[in-house]
């Protein structure tokens, strides 16, 4: 069972909608996390240590992660799915484009 990490900036829309895509999938467990100050969930080095694989929503969360924890990601590879911040939760285009970008994984 591999553990998958989606961030996003404020953990509101896109990198929730990501983890709910794969609520309870049988090979995968699923959390969420955002880079902003004002994310719901923020990423922290326990959620980085526990992910096996790391999906940020836009380069600039990966940029992010590699400024603040660099030692908690240097050995992992950060996927990054270029969806910008266009979408609400659940929005069908967006679990669309999520389902596209991560059909191996699905």
């Amino acid at each position: 069972m591999a553990n998958l990490l989606f961030i996003c900036s404020k953990n509101q829309w896109r990198s929730p909608t990501a983890e709910a895509l794969f609520k309870n999938h049988p090979e995968h467990q699923v959390r969420s996390a955002g880079t902003s100050d004002k994310a719901r969930i923020k990423v922290n080095e326990k959620l980085l240590d526990w992910a096996d694989h790391i999906f940020v929503m836009e380069r600039k969360h990966q940029q992010l992660l590699r400024l603040r924890f660099a030692d908690h990601i240097n050995h992992k590879q950060v996927v990054i799915l270029n969806i910008e911040d266009n979408y609400i939760y659940n929005d069908p285009e967006l679990i669309e484009i999520l389902k596209s970008y991560l059909q191996e994984y699905l």
